[in-house]
């Protein structure tokens, strides 16, 4: 009797196997446009002015702006206090750290501005 429930009806076979086969691809092709993404959002990083070491003028807090998109923050002694992605629109910068927490900030006139704190380039 369990043969029969679990048994495909020979009329469904090809439109399941055909609905399987579009699944698969759709996963696959959606993987590789996101893929295209990550590499075209690095390169665009890679080559954005922003990029690099902002500090504070006592230099306690420090962000490091990495090329591939993601960012060192150091708290005094502390080399990765905080560490995660960061997005630049315009003059502003967007940033969520890999515990979820998320930030932003404005650049004007070479000068940094984020939650408080005034960064500048070093």
């Amino acid at each position: 009797m369990a043969d029969r429930l679990f048994r495909i009806p020979s009329d469904l076979r090809a439109p399941l196997a055909f609905a399987a086969c579009a699944a698969a691809f759709t996963v696959v092709a959606t993987f590789a446009v996101f893929a295209h993404d990550i590499r075209q959002e690095e390169k665009t990083m890679a080559e954005h002015p922003y990029a690099g070491m902002w500090v504070t003028e006592d230099n306690h807090i420090r962000h490091e702006l990495l090329p591939n998109g993601r960012y060192v923050e150091a708290r005094g002694t502390r080399e990765k206090a905080y560490e995660g992605r960061y997005w630049v629109t315009g003059n502003h910068i967007d940033y969520k750290d890999d515990t979820g927490f998320a930030a932003d900030g404005d650049f004007r006139d070479g000068v940094l501005y984020h939650a408080g704190m005034v960064l500048r380039r070093r």
